[in-house]
Order: C-alpha cells, then sequence, then structure tokens
C-alpha cells in the first residue's frame, strides 16, 4: 500500500523547511515509474540553477492530478491555504486585466508545487521587480511534420549568428520536446511588444538566409518541412517550459540549457528527471553565467522598422488575444481564398 505522507527537509535563504508530500508514491510518470516523491527530490536537487533560470518570475504552473497520461491545467495565481513562501506578484495581462501571479523566491515552493501536481513550470520572460519589461528574448525553433531535432540543431548556430550581429549573446536549450529554445539575456528597456518585433526581425533575418530550412509562416498549412520560428512565443503571458523543468511527455524528459559545443552531439531524450542532477554534478551549469552581459534589441527593432519600409508589416496574433494595430486578418490563407471566390 502507497504511504500516505512524507516529509521533506528542503534547504533556504532562512534555513531548512519541512515540506509535506501527500501521496508521495503516486506514479507521475507511468512509462518510467517516476513517482511524486522523485519529482520533489528533483526539484531539491536542482534547486541553484533551477532558480536562477525561474526564480523571481511570474510563473505559471501546469498540472497533473493524475499524472502525465491524464487532464492537465493551469494554476497562475496561488490557492488558498498556500505556505507563506510561495509569493505572488501583480502582473497586466493581454485584456487589460490585472491579477496576482505566482512567484518562486525560494525551492520549497517549487517541491509545494510537485505536491500539488505541478510538472512543467512556465516563467514569464521578466521578472517580478517589473513585469512589464521582459529580460530575455526567447526564440522557440519549432519542427514542422517531416523535421525532427536534429532540422532544429542545424538552423540554430545560424540564428547565433544572426543575434550576435544584433548584439546579443544567445544561449540555448532543449524543449524538452522535439525542439530548442534560443534565450538572449536584454535589458529591460522595452516592453513586450516591442521584444515580440524584435523576435520577428531576427527569425525573418535568419529565414532570408535559410529559406528552405526555416519558415515565419504562422500558418501551419504554409510552413513545409520546415523549422518554425514561433514569434508569438514573445507575446506577454505567452511561456515556454523553462530551464529545467520536466515535460510531461513518456520519458520525463528535462528542457536542458546546453553548451553550444556540444550541441550538435546531444540527445534530448537523455535529459531527463533521473539524470539532470548526475549531469550538473559532472558537467556544472551550463547556464551558470546567463544573465552577466545583457544586451540591447535596437539593432533587432531598426531590422524591424526596415522590413516595415519594405513592406513586412505585423503578423498575426494568437486567437485569444485582441485585434492587434496592424495586424493582417486571422483567416488561414485556405479559407480566405475559398471565401473570395
Amino acid at each position: 500500500m502507497a504511504s500516505e505522507r512524507i516529509t521533506l527537509t528542503v534547504p533556504g535563504p532562512l534555513g531548512d523547511r519541512e515540506v509535506a508530500v501527500s501521496s508521495p508514491d503516486r506514479v507521475i510518470w507511468p512509462e518510467v515509474g517516476i513517482t511524486k516523491r522523485e519529482l520533489a527530490e528533483y526539484f531539491v536537487a536542482v534547486r541553484e540553477p533551477f532558480l536562477a533560470a525561474n526564480g523571481d518570475r511570474p510563473m505559471s504552473l501546469q498540472r497533473f492530478p493524475g499524472g502525465i497520461d491524464g487532464e492537465s491545467f493551469f494554476s497562475k495565481n496561488p490557492p488558498k491555504g498556500a505556505p507563506d513562501y510561495v509569493e505572488s506578484v501583480s502582473v497586466t495581462y493581454n485584456s487589460g486585466r490585472r491579477h496576482p501571479q505566482l512567484v518562486l523566491t525560494e525551492i520549497a515552493a517549487a517541491v509545494w508545487a510537485a505536491q500539488m501536481n505541478t510538472v512543467v513550470f512556465h516563467p514569464w520572460a521578466s521578472l517580478a521587480s517589473a513585469t512589464d519589461e521582459p529580460v530575455e528574448l526567447r526564440i522557440d525553433l519549432d519542427p514542422q511534420p517531416g523535421t525532427d531535432f536534429a532540422d532544429a540543431v542545424a538552423v540554430a548556430p545560424a540564428l547565433r549568428d544572426v543575434l550576435a550581429e544584433a548584439g546579443l549573446d544567445a544561449w540555448i536549450k532543449t524543449s524538452g520536446s522535439r525542439g530548442l529554445h534560443v534565450f538572449c539575456p536584454i535589458e529591460p528597456t522595452h516592453e513586450f511588444l516591442d521584444v515580440r518585433h524584435a523576435v520577428i526581425a531576427a527569425g525573418r533575418e535568419l529565414a532570408r538566409r535559410m529559406p528552405e530550412r526555416v519558415t515565419m509562416d504562422w500558418w501551419k498549412e504554409e510552413r513545409g518541412e520546415r523549422i518554425f520560428i514561433d514569434f508569438n512565443q514573445a507575446n506577454r503571458d505567452r511561456t515556454m517550459a523553462g530551464a529545467y523543468s520536466p515535460r510531461a511527455l513518456a520519458g520525463a524528459t528535462v528542457s536542458t540549457p546546453v553548451t553550444w559545443e556540444e550541441l550538435a552531439s546531444v540527445d534530448p531524450a537523455a535529459f531527463t528527471v533521473r539524470t539532470i542532477p548526475q549531469r550538473l554534478a559532472e558537467l556544472g551549469d551550463a547556464w551558470e553565467r546567463f544573465g552577466e552581459r545583457p544586451g540591447r534589441i535596437d539593432t533587432l527593432l531598426e531590422w524591424w522598422e526596415r522590413d516595415v519600409a519594405d513592406g513586412l508589416g505585423e503578423l498575426p496574433f494568437p486567437p485569444e488575444f485582441p485585434k492587434m494595430p496592424g495586424e493582417p486578418p486571422r483567416v488561414q490563407p485556405s479559407r480566405a481564398r475559398k471565401d473570395d471566390d
């Protein structure tokens, strides 16, 4: 019979905390047999790099009460009864509504989140101290049908070159799935729409250089067998799995920072809840110095203005967003053609 509750001793800035974990033997990842207790212990083991990448930011929690094969939902604000070390900050959503959003300031909060059946952590690109100004420019290299992780790897160095030409220092991690995430630390001098435009400018430049491999087409029917630059992930309240966050996939993979030197030989399936603590012990955190040299997006915004002057304007926003200035119609091209007939 599964034990009902255990208590984990969790180190923190104010000393150890005792965090209760109920149903510790509940299996979260059935294929590999990883339990709720193992998940909670994982966060204790990776606490320093996990908090460096995800702490002090508005955070959404993706929770799976029945394990990864069951239904999931997102938690954004601390529920009633959350311990006092689970903090929050008021943020503005795209609708203009303001609401409290979770913030992790110590690893006990992540262990508490695991107790609440959280598997995936989705941090904002901004800090709790200034939620409207991102401190990261994030680019999602998303393989489309007919492409895979190797295709994303082939594209990533060229993206790094584009970003370097714009004065940005690019860092890379696996998504934990089939793609790659490229992050650049930036000075918090612009709001989300500007950063989105900077991402679009970088993506367009990369697509010009690699048109057979890279696409900026929002509509799936137009992307082909190419790597999609998902520019809409740069929007306010749109997030990616954080560095060292587990993913809700069969192998319990983890979104893992890697070095550019090792990228060509990386097997993303090898980075799991069970293997990452050992990787960190042996190799350290590939993003240990992330953020030491934040750049500015001025050059990318100049590229954006250049492209606008050349007739390349705004791109579609996600369907839940309000209609944005200059946005093209939100209708897939094949549907638009039928409506015109």
